[in-house]
């Protein structure tokens, strides 16, 4: 089972939404101690493990510290100029969890009828 780590509650919330129950979502909410890693190492035991942290400061500090934790995870990224991984446009989100080779767990929106021909 995929698991994919983010910052915080809004970033969990924001992927949830788009992606099935069959991923699991942990959060670093903003800090990792050694404590924090080491529960997040439990549980994504054998599991793909994917970092999706913000493009700021703080979140490639965090990213940095979870690449050493998880050297072979996949690292996601959202693009510079969102408002971090809950202010990403979901087609854009999308677009990053396929490039990652997720597609079998997103739940794709309808498509929108007033954009049919």
């Amino acid at each position: 089972m995929p698991i994919i780590i983010v910052e915080g509650k809004n970033d969990k919330s924001r992927l949830r939404r788009l992606l099935s129950n069959d991923v699991d979502i942990l959060c670093t909410y903003g800090s990792l101690n050694t404590e924090k890693l080491e529960a997040l190492k439990k549980k994504a035991d054998h599991n793909d493990v994917y970092l999706f942290t913000d493009n700021d400061s703080s979140g490639k500090k965090i990213r940095g510290i979870l690449r050493d934790t998880f050297p072979e995870a996949e690292q996601i990224y959202t693009r510079k100029g969102y408002a971090g991984v809950e202010g990403t446009p979901a087609e854009y989100l999308i677009q990053q969890l396929e490039k990652a080779g997720l597609e079998e767990f997103i739940l794709y929106p309808p498509p929108d009828p007033t954009l049919s021909p």
